[in-house]
């Protein structure tokens, strides 16, 4: 298979990887997709709810973080209601903390919760904890197949159409490995972070 441009990018920053970022890296949708099949059983919702309040408050929340408010927002829902989970303090924005909050009172399945989300990255956030084989495409995503470190602020909006061209890439590098694009996008990530000095 012939890889595009940006697509052997994303080789090139795998290549680079190490048994450690590899094992890290597949393993970390994993995870979270396993603390939201404990969080279901737990407090009696489905595992699409909670792999969609994880993803509802994830936008600008640290990983560890985003964790805890999940947690937080499902035992006040189920303990008091909408009213409660709205007074839970998440490190994300108000209008996210709604859609969670939506997203336990249907507590339906995974079209239910893509349907509230909307938003391409936090659905994309949603579709790979979840397992299913999709690429959640963030400044770091990009800057990997854009082959230059891009602060931030300095990635552009990305669109519909180069969003699916990002994450043709992805899946083209995923085919050529036997991996999953969020796998594939989970390790560059790991890798990234460690060669640049990202915390």
């Amino acid at each position: 298979m012939t890889l595009s441009k940006n697509a052997k990018h994303i080789q090139a920053v795998l290549n680079l990887a190490t048994a450690a970022d590899y094992v890290e890296g597949k393993g970390w949708y994993l995870f979270a997709f396993k603390v939201a099949s404990v969080l279901a059983t737990n407090y009696g919702i489905t595992t699409a709810t909670a792999c969609g309040v994880i993803a509802a408050l994830s936008p600008r929340n640290r990983w560890e973080r985003n964790l805890q408010d999940a947690e937080k927002t499902i035992a006040a829902f189920k303990a008091g209601g909408a009213e409660s989970a709205m007074l839970v303090k998440v490190c994300t924005f108000t209008g996210n903390k709604k859609k969670a909050i939506a997203i336990l009172e249907r507590n339906g399945s995974a079209d239910v919760v893509r349907a509230i989300l909307s938003g391409p990255k936090t659905t994309e956030f949603f579709n790979c904890i979840c397992q299913e084989d999709d690429c959640c495409i963030d400044g770091h995503a990009y800057s990997i197949w854009f082959g230059d470190r891009i602060t931030l602020a300095n990635v552009p909006s990305i669109g519909v159409k180069l969003r699916r061209a990002i994450k043709a890439d992805y899946a083209a590098v995923a085919k050529a490995h036997g991996l999953k694009s969020f796998e594939v996008q989970a390790i560059t990530w790991v890798a990234w972070r460690r060669l640049h000095g990202i915390a």
